[in-house]
């Protein structure tokens, strides 16, 4: 893990923008324009998918994908200007946000400015042309970390761009070595000591499939040593698995679980229910409830909140990278969730969320139980257990029976069934009272070490 990196962030939002589709006019000064919104969502972080000029050539799409660049120095000019892009920023720290840019350094256009002044930089074929490791990706030409100098012109460019914005998301990071991305850490932090770095890690499968095949990828593991924050990429089968019917739930809390203790203490995970290269969560889910249940879920797990635009609306439609495809914040399905993703911020907010022991069981075959507690030292076995601790349940699927009736139903949970991280029963933190749900700010009775769940999310928490 960065040694440096704050367990801060697990308190945060990340709202992440495609400019080309966020709105018609598809520029930076439309995004200005609505920070106000964005900020009120609970926004800590704004990511702006990549910035820079498209390729032309081998385009997938009619506008190509902003992840084919041609030139890492300038902006994309159906943005707008350097000086849109800085207002951008500068309105963004005036309301409290800091933004970070993608930086995609595994690959650029096959004319890029790269390509055409230094082509040594980059993959060969045998027969001398250019190209890629991996197939599908055939608008774009791979990188080759192996020349020195590359690695100077990569760390040049983003310290240049540390003076503007505030960090980074880094495409595809764990297929360019960890040594350039700890190198790049260093060099920034001379311009900008506080510059965040989130790294797209990849699904296991992925590296797997790399390895099969001679390329270099590196692990979650290895990649924490660089890196602030990783996309939960590492439960991908899990999770998709759960929401597509063929993995159980149970196997999804055991992956969430084994976080816990594979990685450094002060691991940051980013909590996606959705991004630019998944589904939408919509696809999957259709009622209103579980869906609250699923966001609630996403805020409530131990890391930062990476949220894409569009899901505050509901919105169904993955909206393509290749054309101009505006998100449709007035879809048919939509479904207003801004006060609810506010209200989840707000506690998420809490300083318990960001240094907690987190453990989550499967209560049933669809509903959840997870738990933060308040890491503490003990000077002995039998000193008295203080601190604070939350305890969150949610209806991630419903029944066949409550799916024809439109919604989860109600069941009764039983707290001494559920466990904590370090091993204590929930009913010996929440003993039998009363105590307010943070979300709906309702009470729940604890009687005889059960609650009646009704089906929708609830958290509630307890001093100790």
């Amino acid at each position: 893990m960065a040694i440096d990196t704050s367990k801060n962030l697990r308190n945060q939002m990340i709202y992440s923008v495609f400019v080309r589709n966020y709105s018609p006019e598809g520029t930076f000064e439309r995004v200005r324009q609505d920070l106000v919104r964005i900020k009120n969502l609970g926004t800590d972080i704004l990511w702006l998918m990549p910035i820079h000029p498209i390729g032309e050539k081998n385009r997938k799409g009619t506008l190509g994908s902003p992840y084919a660049i041609s030139d890492y120095r300038a902006v994309n000019p159906e943005y707008g200007t350097i000086d849109d892009l800085k207002a951008l920023v500068d309105d963004s720290h005036a309301l409290g946000m800091k933004v970070i840019i993608d930086v995609v350094y595994n690959h650029t256009s096959p004319d890029s400015r790269l390509a055409a002044e230094h082509p040594e930089w980059f993959f060969h074929r045998a027969d001398g042309s250019f190209g890629n490791k991996v197939g599908d990706w055939w608008d774009v030409i791979d990188l080759d970390y192996s020349n020195e100098a590359l690695w100077d012109y990569q760390i040049e460019t983003l310290v240049m761009w540390a003076q503007i914005v505030d960090g980074f998301r880094c495409d595809v990071a764990p297929i360019i070595p960890v040594a350039f991305w700890q190198r790049a850490r260093e060099a920034v932090k001379q311009v900008n000591p506080e510059a965040i770095w989130l790294a797209e890690s990849v699904e296991s499968g992925f590296v797997r499939f790399l390895r099969t095949r001679k390329i270099p990828v590196a692990s979650d593991a290895e990649l924490y040593s660089a890196f602030d924050m990783e996309y939960e990429y590492d439960i991908y089968d899990e999770f998709y698995g759960f929401l597509k019917g063929e993995m159980s739930l149970a196997e999804y809390c055991g992956a969430v679980n084994r976080q816990e203790f594979i990685y450094p203490d002060n691991y940051v995970k980013a909590r996606y229910l959705e991004n630019h290269d998944r589904p939408r969560i919509r696809s999957f889910i259709h009622d209103e409830k579980t869906l609250k249940n699923w966001t609630a879920l996403q805020f409530f797990h131990k890391g930062i909140v990476l949220f894409y635009a569009g899901q505050e609306a509901g919105c169904s439609h993955q909206p393509s990278l290749f054309d101009r495809d505006t998100v449709d914040w007035n879809a048919p399905e939509k479904i207003d969730l801004e006060a609810y993703v506010r209200k989840l911020s707000e506690i998420k907010h809490r300083p318990l969320f960001a240094d907690s022991t987190y453990y989550m069981t499967a209560v049933t075959e669809n509903i959840a139980a997870a738990v933060h507690t308040e890491n503490e030292w003990l000077p002995d076995e039998t000193a008295e257990r203080t601190g604070h601790a939350a305890a969150g349940f949610f209806a991630l699927r419903p029944t066949q029976e409550e799916t024809a009736a439109g919604c989860p139903g109600s069941c009764i949970i039983e707290l001494a069934e559920i466990k904590t991280g370090d091993g204590r029963k929930l009913s010996d933190i929440f003993p039998d009272g009363t105590y307010q749900d943070l979300i709906s700010g309702e009470e729940i009775e604890v009687c005889s070490g059960c609650i009646t769940f009704t089906g929708g999310p609830v958290i509630i928490e307890k001093y100790i």
